[in-house]
Order: C-alpha cells, then sequence, then structure tokens
C-alpha cells in the first residue's frame, strides 16, 4: 500500500502538469498521511536539510564555470582544437562533435550546457557541410550527455550527497566509461555516415594545428588541473568547483577577454537561475527520501528482488532497466534523488561496489536525457538546431543504441569500469 501511494501520488502529481519539485513535496505529505506522521515542522526540516550540504556547494560553481566557458569563448577553442585534428577525415565534423562533447564534459559537467555549446557551434557547419540536419543534432545530443559521466560531474555530485558514497573516487571512476561512451558514438557515426559521398575540409598543416593548441591551451588546462588535484588530494571536489570557476573567469576576462565585465553580472544571474532550480530539486526529493526511509520502501523492494539477490548481474541488470524506465518519464536529478535511497540497500545487501553501481546509475540517467518523450537534452538541441522532435528522435537513435550497448557492456563486464577506476584511484 506503501509503494502504491508513493507512486500515485507522484505520477498523479506529476500527470497534473505540477513541477517535480513540488511533485516531490506532495508526495511527502502523502507518505506521511500514509504513516499518520504529519508535521509541517518536520517537511520544512527536511526540506532545510536537503540543501544545506558542503558538497552541494559544488554545483553552483560549476553552473557558474560553465556558463563562464559558454560566454568566455572557451567553448569555441576546444571546437576548434577538435576540427584541427580530426576535421579532415571523412565525415570529420562529426568526430569534431563527439572529440569537444568529450572535451567540454572534463570542463562543466553539465549535459544541457555543453549540448546547447555544441549544436549553435557545430550544427550550422554540419548543414552546410552537406550532413543530414536531424542526424547531425542527434549526434550532438548524444555526444552532450557525456558531461555528467566525465568528472566534473554534476550528477555524481548529487549522488555521492544522496547514497555518502565518495564523490572524488565516483569522478575517477567515471573517466574511461566516459571516454568508451564516446568511442561507442565514434562507432555509430562513422556506421551512419559511411555512406554519404561529401569532401572533408583540408588537413590542418602543422603549423596550424600547434597555433590552434597554443590558442586553447588555456580552456585544456582545466581538466587537468582537476583531475590532478583530486587524484592527489590538493582539493576535494566542492573545492575543485570554485577552482573551475575562478580559472575560467580569469581566462575568459583576462586571457581571451571574451567576457567583458559588463556581462559578468548577467553571467552570474544566469547560472544563479539554473543553480536554484536544482538545489530547491534536491532539497524537495530529500523530504520524500525521507520518508521513504521511514516507510521502509528499500526493504519492500528488497524483498520483491530477493531472486536476483544471489546474482549481483542479474540485480544490476534489473535495477538499470528499471531506470531505463523510469529516465523515458523523468529528468535525471529527480530520478537520482528518487531512486538512490531505494536501490542503495539493495546495491550494499548484493555486494555490488557502490562505486561501480553509482557510474552505471549515473550513464544510464545521462542515456535517459536523450530518451523521449521528456529528454531534457533533446527538447534544448531541437531548440537551438531548429529541428522538429520527431525528426530528432529519429536521428538520435543509431546513438542511442551504440551507448546502450556499451551500458550492457559494463553490466556484463564490471571490469570494464573497475580496472580503469583502480588506476585513476
Amino acid at each position: 500500500m506503501t509503494i502504491f501511494v508513493f507512486l500515485s501520488s507522484l505520477l498523479g502529481a506529476m500527470a497534473l502538469g505540477m513541477p517535480i519539485a513540488f511533485a516531490l513535496l506532495l508526495c511527502g505529505v502523502a507518505l506521511m498521511f500514509q504513516l499518520d506522521l504529519y508535521d509541517a515542522q518536520i517537511v520544512a526540516q527536511n526540506l532545510i536539510n536537503g540543501a544545506d550540504s558542503f558538497p552541494l556547494m559544488a554545483v553552483p560553481f560549476f553552473m557558474l564555470a560553465g556558463e563562464v566557458m559558454n560566454v568566455g569563448g572557451l567553448s569555441q577553442r576546444i571546437v576548434n582544437i577538435a576540427m584541427a585534428m580530426v576535421g579532415h577525415f571523412r565525415g570529420g565534423l562529426g568526430y569534431v562533435a563527439i572529440l569537444a562533447s568529450c572535451i567540454l564534459a572534463s570542463l562543466s559537467g553539465s549535459a544541457v550546457a555543453d549540448a546547447a555549446a555544441l549544436a549553435a557551434l557545430l550544427v550550422p557547419m554540419m548543414v552546410r557541410a552537406g550532413h543530414d540536419k536531424a542526424t547531425s543534432c542527434g549526434l550532438i545530443a548524444a555526444g552532450g550527455i557525456i558531461g555528467p559521466i566525465i568528472p566534473p560531474s554534476i550528477g555524481f555530485i548529487i549522488f555521492g550527497v544522496a547514497s555518502g558514497v565518495s564523490i572524488s573516487k565516483l569522478f575517477l571512476a567515471g573517466i574511461f566509461p566516459g571516454l568508451m561512451i564516446g568511442l561507442s558514438l565514434v562507432a555509430a557515426w562513422w556506421w551512419v555516415s559511411r555512406k554519404e559521398n561529401l569532401v572533408p575540409p583540408p588537413r590542418k598543416s602543422t603549423k596550424e594545428i600547434m597555433a590552434t593548441l597554443l590558442d586553447g591551451i588555456w580552456a585544456l588546462f582545466l581538466p587537468v588541473i582537476i583531475i590532478v588535484g583530486l587524484k592527489f588530494g590538493v582539493f576535494t571536489p566542492t573545492e575543485a568547483a570554485v577552482v573551475a570557476a575562478v580559472y575560467s573567469l580569469f581566462v575568459a576576462t583576462v586571457v581571451y577577454r571574451q567576457l567583458k565585465l559588463a556581462d559578468i553580472y548577467k553571467v552570474f544571474v544566469t547560472a544563479a537561475q539554473t543553480t536554484a532550480v536544482v538545489m530547491f530539486l534536491v532539497a524537495a526529493a530529500l523530504v520524500s527520501a525521507w520518508l521513504i526511509t521511514v516507510a521502509d520502501l528499500p526493504g519492500q523492494l528488497v524483498a520483491l528482488l530477493e531472486p536476483f539477490l544471489d546474482s549481483p548481474k542479474m540485480l544490476m541488470m534489473m535495477m538499470m532497466l528499471l531506470v531505463v524506465v523510469v529516465g523515458t518519464a523523468m529528468d535525471m536529478t529527480p530520478t537520482i534523488l528518487i531512486l538512490t535511497p531505494v536501490l542503495m540497500p539493495l546495491v550494499k545487501q548484493a555486494g555490488i561496489d557502490p562505486v561501480y553501481f553509482g557510474v552505471l546509475f549515473i550513464i544510464n540517467n545521462a542515456i535517459g536525457l536523450i530518451t523521449p518523450p521528456v529528454g531534457t537534452v533533446l527538447n534544448v538541441v531541437a531548440g537551438v538546431g531548429k529541428v522538429s522532435m520527431d525528426d530528432l528522435m529519429k536521428g538520435v537513435m543509431p546513438f542511442l543504441w551504440a551507448e546502450l550497448i556499451c551500458l550492457g557492456l559494463m553490466i556484463a563486464f564490471p571490469a570494464l569500469v573497475m580496472v580503469p577506476a583502480k588506476w585513476f584511484l
């Protein structure tokens, strides 16, 4: 009965068009009435405690860093570097999009920001080169979801806060799987574009490549600083976010000088608005998370999935299927916040490494950003690229399948995640 109340109140509120954060609060209140625990003070206290978290301070700083990079010219220089390196191959602009997605992912950690920036920069170029517009937008949308996988990742921060798993370990364990997702897109793009008879741009000379690298070297230093700092314990993930924000502001205003002092206020306001949405969502979800624990919903789910506890791979497959289904109807952040307290007890009871689960869980949630009908990244790319959602859904399908196959390989062979993770850690 408790599971029915939880699902019916949450899905009912969402079906009525209520914003996710308020739907989560309503769901929490419904659970309170079901458990005969209603007290407005408990709601208020958990709402405040949900946002009062030191690790969550990383979110506004990474949001700010992402905004500064897009406005301050760092993103443009990353695209220029990718163009110089792989733009001359057959279908080269697609490989440029994938390489730029991987590099941008190591700068901002936001799928929406990365996809929007690349769609604005690359879609017109790909269309002029003769590539199909819907397929080009689909590739950029699929590449955008690498953002929450390669550190710094806002998804890992939220999962780490909700689960108690080390955010630094999650960051470092996400590097190789993120690159694997990128390689899966390379294979899918090769398959899709192999029949196109387009003339690629000429290969850049060594002098031109070096000039492009030198121009973008300040942007490339940021992921190096973050990864080295985390690996050697120089700073925590929260402090890394501050370093990223300050560094990107310095580069954009002093080195590249594309971000004018008059524009800084607007950048800060945009970052603050995005942060406010995310933080309120986190706070509201943790009210429901507290009540999920009180109602012992994880215990009830354990009872349902008990036949799979003796087979960690089968259990992982069942949990990942659940996340895929939920991801088609819900955005990434609420999915993480709702399912983490429910699934983590199962993970621990089955003896699955929490870091391994966290990496696959975030990859699955990231893939949910390009699954219709709710896929946030799909909607952003459709708007920026000026393509219909129906066409974009067809265009993204080959890349969506490639990413799902890659996820399946990681479930079947955990060493693909854990062996590189141990090296980085």
